[in-house]
């Protein structure tokens, strides 16, 4: 069995289990130093976040330059910079820890060229540790252009969310989404006892609209996603959400997050805000849409699409997940912030501005409890302990809300 190196961080000790599943018994994947063979690990063994082919200098810069969506300038100009390493050869004489596969007739990588019907390059990116963590392959050809992405459920949360994409991949298909680019389903099928999904490449490396377009653009695509099912405005408390919110904060027994979630539940439903509901993405972030020059939004990862959620949970996901990540905020504070900002965030959804706040509180709620359903924290995710920094954020600001009878913490 492969053995991580002295020293390896969170994902250098993920390595060998990522190697086991993509290229299992009989094979024998291994670590070595220099050669053309197997996958150039990026940028050691040790700390591994992109496996390349080592033995093809166009399909290793074409996974570097397609591997994850670059956020900001010096995120995009060390990708190009190493893209270009690569592409001359550079990169495999300064990145020399290899990961190669003996004897993998019955690897991944075979059925994946059965399934497409033609040869494909893999290139895997290592992410940090979550609970909905699991193997997603970039296919490349010859000349480093991806032709498509594959995803493996490994376990029941994760089976559940290639089910679910493909379901949603599927969905969307048939709904009005102008000026939004969705994969297509290649293969939704099993392999190895994994779930397997294979969907198209997106145009990712087309130009890309300026900075000020490409925020108006993406905003137009949210909500553009939240109206593709239709738009039910209605009282909250009794809303196809607050049902199954609320069966879901049920279901989490008895942490004491879970009660305290509830008791933020029944105050919004005592408040009772007439709200729009409508559909979103689930996990809009800076990692997954790309806002073209020709006017066109990206947008992948569909795995949390749902509908009959109010409108606008997009853009306060996107709104504080940037803050958090990019922008350096603690996290209680970007929740608090968040709630205050609301108004102008949804401005374009239509939610009733004297409600916005609920709808914040609302989302904060949902995402707590995907993340205490998911046990993110347990997997080792920063924000997976909602106590310290979310429902300190939503109970703080129902105590002070005018007319609220607050929460007991």
């Amino acid at each position: 069995m492969l053995i991580p190196p002295p020293g390896a961080d969170a994902r250098g000790a993920y390595l060998p289990e990522l190697a086991g599943v993509v290229w299992p018994e009989p094979a024998q994947p291994a670590l070595r130093r220099g050669g053309r063979a197997g996958f150039a690990v990026v940028p050691s063994a040790a700390r591994p976040r992109l496996l390349v082919p080592a033995g093809s200098r166009r399909a290793a810069a074409g996974a570097v330059r397609h591997s994850t969506e670059a956020q900001g300038a010096k995120a995009r100009l060390r990708r190009a910079v190493l893209a270009t390493a690569f592409r001359t050869g550079l990169g495999r004489l300064a990145f020399r820890d290899r990961l190669v596969v003996d004897a993998a007739a019955d690897g991944l990588d075979a059925h994946l060229a059965a399934v497409l019907g033609r040869p494909a390059l893999l290139s895997i990116h290592i992410g940090p540790a979550r609970a909905n963590r699991k193997p997603v392959v970039q296919l490349l050809d010859a000349a480093g252009t991806p032709i498509g992405y594959a995803k493996l459920g490994v376990d029941p949360l994760t089976r559940a969310l290639v089910a679910a994409e493909a379901a949603a991949l599927g969905r969307l298909a048939t709904l009005d989404l102008p000026g939004i680019g969705v994969a297509e389903v290649l293969h939704h099928g099993a392999w190895g006892g994994h779930a397997l999904l294979v969907q198209s490449a997106l145009p990712v490396g087309l130009p890309r609209a300026a900075p000020a377009r490409a925020a108006e653009a993406e905003r137009a695509a949210m909500v553009a996603v939240s109206r593709c099912a239709g738009i039910d405005r209605r009282s909250y408390a009794d809303s196809p959400h607050a049902r199954r919110l609320a069966d879901e904060l049920a279901a989490l027994g008895d942490r004491p997050e879970a009660a305290r979630l509830r008791a933020v539940l029944a105050e919004v439903r005592r408040a009772d805000p007439v709200l729009d509901l409508g559909a979103w993405h689930g996990d809009w972030n800076g990692g997954n849409s790309a806002a073209l020059a020709d006017g066109r939004v990206l947008v992948w990862d569909w795995e949390r699409f749902a509908d009959d959620v109010p409108v606008g949970f997009d853009a306060l996901h996107r709104r504080v997940q940037t803050a958090i990540t990019r922008a350096g905020v603690e996290p209680r504070a970007a929740a608090g912030r968040l709630i205050v900002d609301a108004a102008g965030t949804l401005t374009e959804f239509g939610q009733p501005a004297r409600a916005a706040d609920l709808v914040a509180v609302l989302y904060l709620v949902e995402l707590a409890a995907r993340y205490l359903r998911d046990r993110q924290a347990e997997a080792g995710a920063r924000l997976g302990h909602v106590a310290d920094w979310l429902l300190p954020a939503v109970e703080d600001h129902l105590a002070g809300r005018p007319g609220a009878g607050g929460v007991a913490k």
